[in-house]
């Protein structure tokens, strides 16, 4: 049912930073900052050959990011992604599975302008798991 790796996401407390780290000291293609504004966060993405690496940072104090980042001031990495043909079917077999989709269960647009879906980290060895329509 998953396909490709698409990306493994970061909450970061300093986007800024973040971004010249990897830009500089690693020397990958880095994104500019783009409001989520629906997903109460600011993404940036690293361009690797083969996935990519997603920034979360807080955009605005109820923001998801802002409260994992209360737990971990540090940051560190706040879910993987991977890709599915029909997210629809997707959900609807796993969680006929027994598997929580959070929210109201509906996809989302997420920063790829593609449906999206979140799955239970109590479900899937505590990761919390995207799903993106391919």
């Amino acid at each position: 049912m998953i396909g490709k790796l698409n990306h493994v996401a970061i909450a970061v407390p300093d986007l800024t930073a973040a971004t010249a780290l990897y830009r500089s000291t690693l020397g990958a293609q880095v994104s500019d900052p783009v409001d989520q504004p629906d997903h109460g966060v600011t993404t940036v993405f690293v361009e690797l050959p083969n996935t990519k690496i997603e920034f979360l940072h807080p955009l605005g104090d109820d923001s998801p990011i802002a409260k994992f980042l209360e737990k971990n001031p540090g940051g560190g990495i706040h879910h993987i992604c991977y890709e599915v043909d029909d997210i629809l079917a997707a959900r609807d077999r796993l969680k006929a599975d027994g598997a929580r989709v959070l929210g109201d269960g509906e996809p989302k647009i997420g920063a790829h302008h593609k449906p999206v879906l979140f799955l239970h980290p109590k479900d899937f060895l505590g990761t919390l798991v995207e799903l993106e329509q391919a």
